[in-house]
């Protein structure tokens, strides 16, 4: 019983993924913003290898974060070209 509910979790998350890597694709933001935030699901993607309930939890958390607007920082601004 406890592997159905398993299988149930990872079907969500990879789903959950899927739509917050197309999320990501598609905001308009600058370059560095959406490289850092595709870090940002690239490290949820391998934890949900060793615990998916945890990556479960960070994915939430970054799901919330962009539907509320807050993106990481651009690590490119303030540079000077």
């Amino acid at each position: 019983m406890e592997r159905d509910g398993q299988l149930e979790l990872y079907g969500l998350v990879a789903a959950r993924l899927k739509e917050a890597h197309t999320r990501v694709r598609t905001l308009q933001v600058p370059e560095g913003v959406r490289m850092a935030l595709s870090r940002k699901l690239l490290v949820i993607t391998a934890a949900s290898k060793h615990d998916l309930a945890d990556a479960a939890r960070r994915l939430e958390r970054l799901m919330n974060d962009l539907d509320e607007g807050r993106f990481p920082e651009d690590p490119d601004s303030g540079r000077s070209p």
